[in-house]
């Protein structure tokens, strides 16, 4: 499957907007994370794009999220890749770099638009890691991004210094799909 076909088959599902933005910065710190540990950036691109594909369908039936993507893509998307999207829900095993990736960068993009959009610019590009870093401290700030799932980023052997800046830089390079 294509990253074309993917977001046509999304964008035709996701009614929320900024879900679909949210899958879109995903893929852009999967599509990093890819290129610094020499991956496979379209394979992690993918798995990033469409890991919530199936979140509005389950979202009062958290065990099943996943399972819907897996069972909607089996035929066309590479078994690794539709592991990693059950393993970012938390509720099999993470096994593979892919896996893990996923599970630390789902929460970081949420964490990210959250403290843009309480500077006064509301620009991503004025964002810094120190920004990050501090209200990463604060237990009130941004609570729905889990703070344990984006320490999982020292299961890649990634500082959450150097995991920031990755995410940062890659949610930067969308700016204007996010609107950030």
């Amino acid at each position: 499957m294509t990253r074309d076909e993917a977001y046509k088959i999304l964008s035709d599902k996701i009614k929320n907007k900024n879900l679909l933005k949210h899958m879109l910065a995903v893929e852009a710190i999967m599509e990093d994370l890819a290129e610094y540990f020499n991956e496979d950036k379209k394979k992690w691109g993918i798995c990033g794009l469409l890991h919530d594909f199936d979140y509005e369908e389950t979202l009062n039936n958290f065990e099943n999220h996943g399972k819907v993507t897996e069972e909607r893509f089996r035929d066309t998307l590479e078994e690794d890749i539709l592991y990693a999207i059950r393993a970012h829900t938390g509720l099999v095993e993470r096994k593979s770099p892919m896996d893990k990736a996923i599970y630390c960068a789902d929460p970081v993009s949420g964490f990210i638009v959250a403290a843009t959009l309480v500077i006064p610019s509301r620009k991503i590009a004025d964002i810094k890691v120190e920004n990050l870093l501090n209200r990463f401290k604060e237990k009130h700030f941004a609570k729905g991004a889990s703070r344990e799932q984006m320490m999982a980023s020292e299961e890649l052997g990634l500082s959450l210094e150097k995991f920031f800046q990755i995410a940062l830089t890659a949610m930067n390079r969308i700016s204007k799909e996010l609107g950030l």
